[in-house]
C-alpha cells in the first residue's frame, strides 16, 4: 500500500520539468524509439544537441518517419539521426547491431527502451517472447555494447551510461516462479503462466535485478574498465500510450478511465528517460523515479517496501 500511495500522488502531484542536460558531442543510441516514449526521448536528445541519434527499431519505415518528425520539430540537420534496424526477438538481429555500433567513432549513452508486452503465451529464440524481448535480448544488447562504452570512456575520459526502461509494474509482481531453483525453466512453462500484465511486471523485476547485478560486477572488476560506464534502470510512471493493444472489452475500458484520470503524457513520460541516461554516478546499479534514485527491498511472494530516496536533479 506504501507503494501505490506513493505511485499515486508521483502521477497526481509531481511535475517533471523538461530536460535541460546538455549532450553536445555525444552519440546516443535509443531502442523502440519509432514510436511513444522512446521517440519523444530522441527528440529531447537531439533538441539537447545530441551530434549523432541513434534510433534503434524494428520497423526501419516507422523509424524514417520518427526521423522526419524530430527534424520537422528541432530543426536539427539530417545527419544527427540515424535509423539503425534491431530485432530484440531475434538475436542475430542483436549481433548484427553490435557489428555496426562498433563502426561508431564514440558511444556515450544507451537508452533501452524497447518493450513487449503480450497475453499470448509464443516461444522465441528459446524463451517466452516477453521474457526474450524485455530481459535476455534487453541484457545481450547491453553486454555487447559495455566494450564500446569502455572504449569511449577511455579514448574521450567520458562517463558514458546504459540505462535500461523497467516499470512501477515490477511492484506488483507476484513472481511465484521466483521460488523455483531455475527460474526461466517455469517461466518457460505455458501451463502455468500468467500472461499479459503479470508476466509484463516480472519482466521488469528481473530487469532491476539484472542491472542491480550487473552494477555489482562491473564495480567488482574495476580492473576491466567496465567501473567508468554507469548502467541504471528507471521508471517512466503510467504514461498514455498505446501500449497495451491486446486489451479487448471491460478490460480495455477499465485501462482507458485510468489513462485518462492519473497518466501522464508521453512527453511528460519521456523525460524520465533523459533523466535516466544523463544520471550520473549516484545512479549506478539503481531504480530511478520521478528523476530520484528509489532503494527499494523485495521479499517473495509480493512486498515492496520503499526506502530512501535521492533527488538527482530538478
Amino acid at each position: 500500500m506504501g507503494w501505490f500511495l506513493s505511485f499515486l500522488y508521483s502521477q497526481l502531484f509531481v511535475t517533471l520539468s523538461k530536460p535541460s542536460e546538455d549532450f553536445t558531442g555525444q552519440t546516443i543510441i535509443i531502442t523502440g524509439s519509432n514510436t511513444g516514449l522512446g521517440l519523444e526521448a530522441a527528440r529531447h536528445i537531439s533538441e539537447l544537441n545530441a551530434s549523432l541519434v541513434v534510433l534503434a527499431v524494428r520497423n526501419e519505415s516507422k523509424g524514417a518517419a520518427a526521423k522526419q518528425s524530430i527534424l520537422a520539430s528541432t530543426g536539427r540537420h539530417s545527419s544527427s539521426i540515424e535509423v539503425w534496424d534491431l530485432d530484440l526477438q531475434s538475436y542475430e538481429s542483436v549481433k548484427a547491431f553490435e557489428n555496426r555500433v562498433n563502426k561508431l567513432k564514440r558511444l556515450d549513452a544507451v537508452l533501452e527502451n524497447a518493450g513487449f508486452m503480450t497475453k499470448y503465451f509464443r516461444v522465441v529464440g528459446g524463451f517466452e517472447s516477453t521474457i526474450t524481448t524485455n530481459v535476455i535480448s534487453t541484457f545481450l544488447l547491453a553486454l555487447i555494447l559495455l566494450p564500446k562504452l569502455k572504449e569511449s570512456a577511455t579514448k574521450f575520459n567520458t562517463k558514458p551510461r546504459l540505462s535500461i526502461v523497467a516499470s512501477d509494474l515490477h511492484f506488483v509482481a507476484k513472481f511465484p516462479e521466483g521460488k523455483a531453483e531455475n527460474i526461466f525453466d517455469v517461466l518457460n512453462d505455458e501451463k502455468s503462466a500468467i500472461m499479459s500484465m503479470e508476466r509484463y511486471a516480472v519482466s521488469k523485476l528481473i530487469v532491476v535485478f539484472g542491472v542491480r547485478e550487473l552494477s555489482t560486477l562491473m564495480t567488482q572488476n574495476a580492473k576491466s574498465g567496465f567501473s567508468e560506464v554507469i548502467i541504471n534502470c528507471l521508471t517512466p510512471g503510467a504514461c498514455r500510450s498505446g501500449f497495451d493493444r491486446e486489451s479487448t472489452g471491460a478490460k480495455r475500458f477499465i485501462f482507458e478511465i485510468m489513462q485518462t484520470a492519473i497518466a501522464r503524457t508521453t512527453e511528460a513520460g519521456s523525460r524520465t528517460l533523459v533523466a535516466g541516461v544523463a544520471a550520473g554516478e549516484e545512479s549506478h546499479g539503481k531504480y530511478m523515479a520521478d528523476f530520484q534514485v528509489a532503494e527499494y527491498v523485495y521479499t517473495f511472494p509480493n512486498f515492496l517496501y520503499p526506502g530512501n530516496k535521492t533527488r538527482l536533479s530538478q
